[in-house]
């Protein structure tokens, strides 16, 4: 019996040790993830301005631009567009494919280093498509929203919804936590980030999950630019005070 005890001790010890050693090695990679976003977005931002206005676009493959090139991310377009109506910005694509919202928690002290005067927050999809509670999502959502807060950058949550199949109950949820989220904490909102784009197979890729260039040009056009153009526009005269 005492052999059998140790040998479901030993067994456990490995299994918590193991388990311990795949969260630490996660929180490294998100911390290396990060690091690579530093280093690059300081190459780019050496612009004719010294001072361009920084906007932080934090999330996962929707923010990334999986499966589409790099010119045509929603970040990407955002900062074309923008920088054609005469504002001096930097955009930087701080997305993740696969990140969750405790992924993003791990992560965002780093990549706040950029000192951002805008951050455009777009995650909990892939927290959905796990399944996991609606509480722990919703925690290290305002998790992140208040560390940015506390790093002077000004933050529009961008809302998500998702397909029925997991549940009235899980769907209405996920979609309302959003809402709460953005009133307790006075947040501009992008109330759908996907809308008039989900669900349409013209403008999604073939797994109907990520926008094709085209989806993405209806949502930087249609969804983002109306609620972060009054923004950008009061920033930037802040800016400009000497």
């Amino acid at each position: 019996m005492r052999f059998l005890l140790f040998v479901c001790l030993g067994f456990f010890v490995s299994f918590m040790l193991t388990a311990c050693d795949a969260e630490n090695a996660q929180v490294e990679q998100d911390q290396e993830n990060s690091v690579a976003v530093i280093e690059q977005s300081n190459a780019n931002l050496n612009l004719n301005s010294p001072d361009p206005l920084v906007i932080l676009a934090l999330g996962d493959s929707l923010t990334e631009g999986l499966g589409v090139a790099k010119t045509h991310n929603y970040p990407a377009l955002l900062e074309h567009k923008l920088l054609a109506r005469g504002f001096d910005v930097k955009v930087i694509n701080s997305g993740l494919s696969g990140e969750t919202s405790a992924g993003l928690k791990n992560r965002v002290d780093w990549v706040l280093q950029l000192k951002p005067d805008l951050t455009i927050l777009n995650i909990g999809a892939n927290d959905a498509m796990r399944g996991l509670p609606l509480e722990l999502t919703q925690n290290n959502i305002e998790n992140i929203v208040e560390r940015i807060q506390q790093a002077d950058s000004q933050v529009i949550l961008a809302g998500m919804q998702i397909y029925d199949n997991l549940g009235r109950e899980y769907v209405a949820g996920f979609k309302d936590m959003y809402l709460e989220i953005a009133g307790k904490h006075e947040l501009l909102m992008i109330p759908f980030f996907l809308d008039q784009v989900a669900g349409d197979p013209k403008l999604n890729q073939n797994d109907m999950i990520h926008p094709t260039a085209a989806g993405y040009e209806i949502i930087v056009e249609q969804n983002v630019l109306p609620v972060i153009l009054p923004v950008v526009e009061k920033l930037a005269q802040i800016e400009m005070q000497p």
